[in-house]
């Protein structure tokens, strides 16, 4: 039962410590509309869309009138769109139409993004897989609301250097594409290794095709409301650090939890899972960095950034299964630079580098993120990064993925404007030093051998 000291307390949070529900996420499977005839696929696409998701931002916003609970974002994933479209679509070209046809259902329904043009090619690709990729920059630059991901490795497979390869070509061509628009096309493109198929945020969010046909996720953020909690027990002890995490993740997940219950209730669409990141944005408050810095660090970067970034992790994962028994998704604390106000701060006062991002990643809950780079770096390198991050999530067992923007034109020291959600990130240096002849050996890298366990 959730009692009147609950409720007043979740207002506070949501009045004084901006928490908010990030975004439910409609989950939708495509595979009955797979047709050899392009033409028709586009067609059966636009339909399952728009029908499945007509009342999901009516239904979000009337939770969040009811319930005095901000609904930040409302979106769509769907099912890989490289299954999908493996017979009718025999070019690039053909499945550029699909990303149009989503980014056409995605306004018509009213939703500010769709996740779901994506490939899972950790093993091997497909000519079908191939051609999704390399109509990935074309995709990105023709719409407003597509987002695509691929899956190049995993603990059980190993990692698809092939694919690590052609993504760090497809990275650069994606900016070159949209390099009017500070390559913003970037920001919508993510390479992961152990992707999860209930993923409720974007760029990254693609329906599983284990998931029922519909499925309602729900993503939930407050790394103010964890801020401030932490705020009363300066200079306790770690016990007392932990436990004040814990609790108020399960106050936050809570939240979560009836939000997503209300969605599937009124939707008549199942309840899938909550996912709890702390998620930053641009306001200020609402920073994971910041949270870093009051649990004892001068800045995100300092030395002790990985053991207490480790701690908030675990700690936030320990209350959110507590309160729901459905958390999955990424659940735990993301760490973007530009859309967190402190880590920008720390970048700007040296203090966080991008190989400090890399062993940040190794216990955050997903990877490097909403990074600028300088735009002239070559696609070996962006593959050599992507490589490096891949390992650690196949080693660990655990989700890691990559977000880079080299901003075309842009140099290090300069700051690059995205808006938005997405906010301002300062282009960060890369290592000068080449990976190319590792990069193009070709092949894979094998699954490691505590990969078998069967």
């Amino acid at each position: 039962m959730i009692n009147i000291w609950e409720v007043k307390e979740t207002n506070k949070m949501i009045e004084q410590e901006n928490l908010d529900v990030r975004t439910i996420t409609l989950g939708i499977s495509l595979l009955d509309c797979m047709d050899s005839d392009l033409e028709k696929l586009n067609e059966n696409i636009y339909n399952k869309i728009t029908a499945t998701a007509a009342d999901l931002v009516e239904t979000g916003e009337e939770i969040q009138r009811n319930y005095c609970i901000p609904i930040v974002n409302k979106r769509i994933s769907v099912t890989p769109v490289a299954l999908v479209g493996q017979t009718a679509c025999q070019t690039p070209e053909d499945f550029v139409t699909i990303a149009r046809t989503l980014d056409r259902a995605a306004k018509a329904v009213g939703v500010n993004f769709i996740g779901g043009y994506s490939a899972l090619v950790s093993k091997g690709m497909t000519k079908g897989d191939e051609n999704l990729i390399r109509s990935i920059p074309m995709a990105l630059a023709e719409t407003e609301r597509v987002c695509s991901s691929i899956n190049v490795g995993s603990t059980k497979t190993g990692i698809n250097m092939d694919a690590v390869k052609l993504m760090g070509e497809i990275v650069l061509q994606t900016a070159e594409y949209t390099k009017e628009n500070d390559s913003l096309g970037c920001a919508k493109l993510v390479i992961f290794c152990n992707a999860p198929d209930d993923n409720p945020f974007m760029a990254g969010a693609f329906h599983g095709v284990t998931e029922a046909d519909a499925i309602i996720n729900v993503g939930v953020s407050g790394p103010g409301v964890v801020k401030k909690a932490l705020e009363q027990v300066r200079n306790e002890n770690f016990e007392v650090l932990c436990e004040t995490i814990k609790k108020t993740a399960f106050k936050i997940t809570r939240v979560g939890q009836l939000v997503a219950q209300e969605a599937s209730r009124r939707m008549g669409i199942p309840f899938g899972i909550i996912d709890l990141s702390l998620a930053p944005t641009p306001a200020i408050g609402d920073s994971v960095a910041e949270i870093l810095e009051e649990i004892g660090l001068e800045y995100a970067g300092a030395p002790g950034t990985t053991a207490a970034l480790a701690l908030l992790n675990d700690q936030v994962k320990k209350g959110g299964i507590m309160a729901s028994s459905y958390v999955g998704g990424l659940s735990g604390a993301f760490i973007p630079v530009s859309e967190d106000q402190g880590m920008i701060d720390a970048v700007e006062a040296g203090a966080l580098t991008l190989e400090k991002l890399e062993a940040m990643t190794c216990v955050c809950s997903v990877g490097l993120d909403m990074i600028a780079i300088p735009g002239d770096v070559p696609p070996s390198v962006i593959s050599g990064i992507i490589a490096d991050e891949m390992a650690i999530g196949m080693i660990n067992q655990k989700t890691t993925a990559v977000r880079l923007i080299p901003v075309i034109g842009k140099n290090v020291g300069d700051t690059v404007e995205f808006g938005g959600l997405l906010g301002h990130a300062p282009v960060m240096p890369v290592n000068k030093f080449g990976c190319e002849a590792f990069i193009s050996r070709g092949g894979r890298i094998p699954a490691p051998v505590h990969s078998f366990k069967n």
